[in-house]
């Protein structure tokens, strides 16, 4: 007969309602141990003699035992269980910026650790300073990075231990727990960057910006091709590297402006064997275990099945996230992955639309020229009745430039290249506009009658990338910026004459970057912008020259511009404020006031000076963001789990 006890004991084990059940094997051992002392013998059987009493006792000793036994495996089995469902299960929740700052720009730079642990992001405070900050996602708050300012295209070390990214005209690194920023090398604008096991490092060109991969030590070094243009596919562009586990196969983007067709993501190798495509899709891509491809694909977050082994996918690509934001230009969708299931991405499938908006000298508004859109780098023409400013078309990443008649706020379509089309410079009468067009599979120089009704012309095209930047007042002379490839010297000044034999010539041609070319109102004189000490500079040199060299800006400035009677230069400075300084023109010297801070900018993510001084230097016309870098990213950690449900 069995003890009323255990009877208790067994069925309290077999309660249909885990709460009533024994809920550690501990108090089950308990309860055993009491019955098996006789805690209870009410209703037991008088024992006929000792000796069967024993044997009773004894067998039911081993079945408790037994019953121990199995009871905790099951208790211990089903806590296991409950709690493995618990750890797996998909969580999201948004990351603010930190008080009182903004994420940078609509399409903000940010990068979550391997190991899932931090997220690391660009963000400009209080103190209108942007710099790295990294959150552990198990706190509250983030930390900012010092000596970060103006980083962008955020990477992890493999160990988590490092972030790498680009300032200043370089390549850098830094400790995600603080300390010095190391310059790894001087390279032109790039795309993010990925780090392998063994301590490559591998970068792309800027987001409108022509050529292959590039690699450099984790330690610095002179950096090197890793992939190579495919002329067959002419294309023009390989971007967003991402490396496999293995440490020698990355994953990358593929792009030809002239054959849309071919674009796609491809897997190279660190030994130059040939490439493999991998997907038909115009998208950054990232890898994450145990085995998917991430990419957007019209405003989704998609995830592909893939075997890093045989460098296959397989089944069809299944949707993460709605609305991700995405940078059309660029092609790059603003999420991060770590390697355990952690996944950070931005809402929007693209970012709200700009509008050109006219400031005066307190960033106070004035007005508004025609209707949002995706602008960038507009400029007025000479009498200030027209602009001329280049629209993106979202969805397909191609801008054009448009023209506007300024009286009356409407737009004309200027040009219908399905390349790209950016960086017009007016002619000093106003009845041509020189542009970059990216056409031939990289940028050279265009000109076409500012009416619209004449074809275009080509006014310089080589073997490098070529871009106008300004126009002397006597027409004689058109300033650009070029950038061969493979060559020591990066970008850099020179001049096109437009008269004669129209034999370009190198004006400031060194080891370091000089962008940003602008005739003074008489042309006698050139501002600029160069890195030579470090960090961006503006300068003023006579041209043509022989002369001497004056720095303008103090604390940092680039992408100068005069006002119309040439007793101002205005420039951006580090902050992404409009700096203005006055400047007397002595004949062959020149006299440099004190730089006054103007008003903030919001400029877009592509290069190029997004406002304009009109005549007088009273207003600007300038493109402004419609947000404000507050919306927050989305934390989902477990992402993987969704994809394993029965669909």
């Amino acid at each position: 007969m069995t003890p009323p006890a255990l009877d208790r004991v067994v069925k309290t084990c077999l309660a249909k309602d885990a709460d009533e059940r024994w809920q550690t094997a501990h108090d089950l051992k308990l309860q055993l141990q009491w019955v098996l002392e006789a805690g209870s013998q009410a209703g037991v059987a008088a024992p006929v003699v000792a000796r069967r009493k024993i044997r009773e006792r004894l067998a039911w000793a081993l079945a408790a035992v037994a019953l121990l036994a199995v009871v905790g495996v099951g208790v211990v089995a089903r806590q296991y269980a409950r709690r493995a469902r618990e750890m797996s299960r998909v969580v999201r929740s948004s990351v603010l910026p930190p008080e009182n700052s903004t994420f940078l720009g609509v399409f903000p730079g940010m990068a979550v650790s391997p190991d899932g642990r931090r997220l690391a992001f660009v963000s400009r405070g209080a103190n209108e300073k942007a710099l790295i900050w990294v959150r552990a996602l198990d706190s509250l708050s983030a930390q900012p990075l010092a000596g970060t300012d103006s980083a962008f295209h955020l990477f992890w070390s493999p160990d988590n231990r490092f972030l790498g990214f680009y300032a200043d005209g370089k390549l850098k690194r830094i400790e995600a727990s603080g300390g010095p920023a190391l310059t790894l090398c001087d390279v032109a604008q790039v795309s993010a960057g990925n780090w392998s096991r063994e301590g490559t490092i591998l970068f792309g060109p800027a987001a409108t910006g022509t050529g292959p991969l590039y690699r450099v030590s984790a330690a610095g070094g002179a950096p090197s091709p890793a992939t190579k243009l495919d002329e067959s596919r002419r294309e023009v562009t390989h971007r967003w590297p991402w490396f496999l586990p293995d440490g020698r196969h990355f994953l990358y983007l593929a792009r030809s402006l002239s054959s849309p067709e071919n674009n796609g993501i491809y897997v190279g190798s660190l030994d130059g064997k040939e490439p493999k495509l991998v997907l038909r899709e115009d998208s950054s891509a990232a890898y994450a275990p145990p085995g998917y491809l991430l990419f957007v694909r019209q405003g989704t977050l998609m995830a592909q099945r893939f075997d890093a082994g045989s460098l296959e996918v397989a089944g069809e690509a299944f949707p993460l996230a709605e609305q991700v934001r995405f940078n059309g230009v660029a092609r790059r969708g603003v999420f991060s992955v770590s390697d355990n299931g952690v996944l950070v991405y931005l809402g929007g499938a693209t970012a709200g639309p700009a509008q050109l908006l006219w400031l005066d000298r307190a960033g106070k508004q004035l007005g508004a020229l025609g209707d949002p859109g995706f602008y960038g780098v507009p400029r007025l023409s000479p009498d200030g009745a027209r602009a001329v400013a280049y629209a993106l078309d979202p969805q397909t990443g191609n801008a054009d430039l448009w023209l506007y008649d300024v009286a009356r706020g409407i737009r004309t379509r200027f040009t219908f290249d399905p390349a790209i089309e950016n960086l017009p410079v007016w002619s000093p009468d106003g009845s041509r506009i020189a542009f970059a067009s990216s056409r031939t599979g990289q940028f050279d120089i265009y000109q076409k009658a500012s009416t619209g009704a004449a074809t275009e012309e080509l006014l310089l095209g080589t073997e490098a990338g070529e871009w106008p930047a300004s126009w002397s007042s006597d027409g004689r002379y058109l300033a650009y910026n070029r950038q061969a490839p493979g060559a020591k010297t990066r970008y850099d000044i020179w001049i096109l004459p437009l008269f004669g034999d129209r034999k370009p010539f190198p004006f400031l041609q060194t080891q370091f970057e000089e962008l940003g070319a602008e005739f003074s109102p008489d042309g006698r004189w050139l501002a600029y912008f160069s890195d030579e000490s470090g960090r961006q500079e503006v300068y003023l040199v006579p041209f043509p020259g022989p002369g001497g060299k004056w720095q303008v800006s103090t604390a940092g400035g680039a992408r100068p511009q005069w006002r119309r009677d040439g007793r101002e230069l205005f420039y951006l400075g580090p902050d992404d404020k409009v700096i203005a300084v006055p400047v007397k023109l002595l004949g062959s010297t020149v006299e440099i006031g004190v730089p006054q801070p103007l008003w903030q900018t919001t400029p877009p993510p592509v290069p190029g000076r997004h406002w304009d001084a009109a005549a007088g230097g009273q207003r600007f016309l300038t493109v402004a963001s419609s947000e404000t870098g507050t919306v927050p990213f989305t934390l989902v950690v477990n992402w993987p789990t969704e994809l394993d449900r029965p669909r």
